[in-house]
């Protein structure tokens, strides 16, 4: 159907930034490039957290664009991911009537039955919803917020290194043994049995490289949302890839064959950074500590020069919960080395001790926060170095600001991303005497075992922040600028991301 002022987009991300952050500004893009409507849903914990996200992709001036982007939140988020609120909400949209958002208490208008829904491909019960409402009358793509390479190991076919079917499997195993669901699923994808894992564009891996932090995974994400993935998948007509074909061609390419053999698309839409005039101004007023944290870069850069900060952080969700010695540890050598840092900790799980306090504030070149304005600083040139999870929007990010990264990666595609970016593209260090749990055992393509112990962590750090800051790390420095072009290239003409989200909106 030839698309009309009136097409209808519905996004919806689980109650996870990362997740929904990438998802705000694709948003925002689509109301740029073509006369469409977004529904927004989200959740009453991130309603604020979205507007304010969604305001940093728009000009002065541009309130008639911005309008065509509606949040509405659905309700409080449910730990069981059932998610009624999603239904509910979906059936009015679905009957075009109007909607009301629970946060705001605010009563839309009604506006046309959706063309297209880009559904998290972790809420796989509102992918079911929809489908189950709507049957073929809209278009359902799965929204992955991650890197491609993380798609093929837990949610992949096997002929791409992954595990297939694996709700279908658990169930024959319990039918068969009569074992418990929960004890088969955490066995199956939780528990490393020291196979070699080959996925497109990585070099072989054991398998519990993929797991390099005892980090327990959310049961209701481990136990049931991971078996089903790979069935969601199947009930949509394609999925949207947030990231940049350039940063991991041959997995975009390989993911791409694999569903076009069952006739889906495949879109690419990343990097997925807010840009303009407001995205520095309306992120600062995300962090109660922007004020105090841009004098304190801008004093640094005084100080200490130009790429002499090194900004740590682990996200909003990670944080080395089980081991925080060992990141306090790596902070001494840090302060050792009398480097300008600062600590983000957003994460529920993270805590830090008051003598950890105290000894930063004596050592008076470093600031713990508890959500910084990340963009703000990694685009200020004193910011040398940064130590992230590895999780994709922290990459790009880093990438866009020609940052390069000291990976200490968890789960999920935090892994994959510190092999590809270490190994693969060498614009990258990785720290291997910070992991945990299984991450102690062997590394499939050095033969190196961790030794784990906090002596080992410090060596390490003094050894990688050592070449950070010397002449092997300008040479990593100088070797990211050509994927930062690669990448900032991909939302201009002739990119591949322009191009298929433009493909994507005309086949509305």
């Amino acid at each position: 159907m030839a698309m009309t002022t009136e097409s209808h987009i519905v996004t919806f991300a689980i109650q996870a930034w990362g997740h929904c952050r990438p998802l705000i500004t694709l948003a925002a893009r689509f109301v740029k490039l073509r006369p469409v409507h977004v529904t927004f849903l989200t959740t009453n914990l991130f309603y604020d957290k979205v507007q304010a996200e969604l305001a940093r992709n728009f000009e002065p001036g541009e309130d008639a664009l911005a309008s065509r982007v509606r949040v509405i939140s659905i309700g409080d988020w449910q730990p069981s991911l059932v998610l009624e609120g999603f239904k509910t909400v979906w059936a009015k949209l679905a009957a075009a009537e109007e909607i009301k958002c629970t946060k705001a208490d605010i009563t839309y208008q009604a506006l046309p039955k959706p063309q297209a829904a880009i559904i998290d491909f972790f809420a796989v019960v509102p992918i079911a919803a929809v489908r189950e409402i709507s049957g073929n009358d809209v278009k359902l793509y799965g929204w992955h917020p991650g890197s491609t390479f993380a798609m093929f190991y837990l949610f992949g076919p096997e002929e791409l290194g992954g595990k297939g079917d694996v709700f279908t499997k658990v169930q024959a195993i319990v039918k068969e043994t009569g074992r418990s669901y929960e004890e088969v699923v955490k066995e199956m994808l939780f528990v490393p049995k020291g196979e070699v894992v080959q996925v497109p564009g990585l070099p072989p891996m054991y398998d519990h490289e993929y797991y390099p932090q005892d980090f327990p995974v959310p049961e209701e994400i481990g136990i049931h949302i991971f078996p089903r993935v790979y069935q969601s998948l199947g009930l949509c007509d394609g999925i949207f890839l947030f990231t940049a074909e350039s940063y991991e061609p041959e997995a975009v390419d390989a993911l791409k064959t694999w569903l076009a053999k069952t006739g889906r698309s495949t879109y690419t839409c990343g990097p997925l950074l807010p840009t303009g005039s407001q995205a520095v101004a309306n992120e600062k007023k995300q962090s109660k500590e922007a004020v105090e944290i841009e004098a304190f870069l801008d004093n640094t850069l005084k100080e200490s020069g130009e790429k002499s900060l090194l900004y740590i952080s682990f996200g909003s969700v990670f944080w080395p919960a089980k081991s925080p010695e060992k990141l306090w540890a790596f902070l001494d050598v840090v302060m050792e080395r009398n480097i300008p840092f600062i600590l983000s900790h957003a994460s529920l799980t993270a805590h830090i001790p008051d003598e950890i306090k105290e000894k930063v504030k004596e050592y008076g070149k470093g600031i713990l926060s508890a959500w910084t304005p990340q963009q703000t600083i990694l685009e200020h040139p004193v910011t040398g170095w940064f130590v992230a999870h590895g999780g994709h929007n922290g990459v790009n990010e880093a990438i866009h600001a020609g940052v390069p990264l000291i990976l200490w990666p968890f789960v999920g595609d935090q892994p994959v991303n510190a092999v590809h970016l270490t190994d693969n593209l060498q614009v990258a260090y990785e720290l291997i005497e910070v992991r945990t749990g299984f991450g102690l055992k062997q590394i499939y393509r050095t033969r190196r075992q961790p030794i784990g112990t906090l002596d080992a962590v410090k060596d390490e750090a003094r050894d990688v922040l050592a070449k950070a800051f010397g002449e092997d790390g300008a040479q990593k420095r100088e070797k990211l600028k050509a994927l930062t072009r690669a990448l900032d290239h991909e939302w201009e003409v002739g990119g591949s991301s322009l191009s298929d989200v433009k493909a994507f909106l005309e086949g509305l």
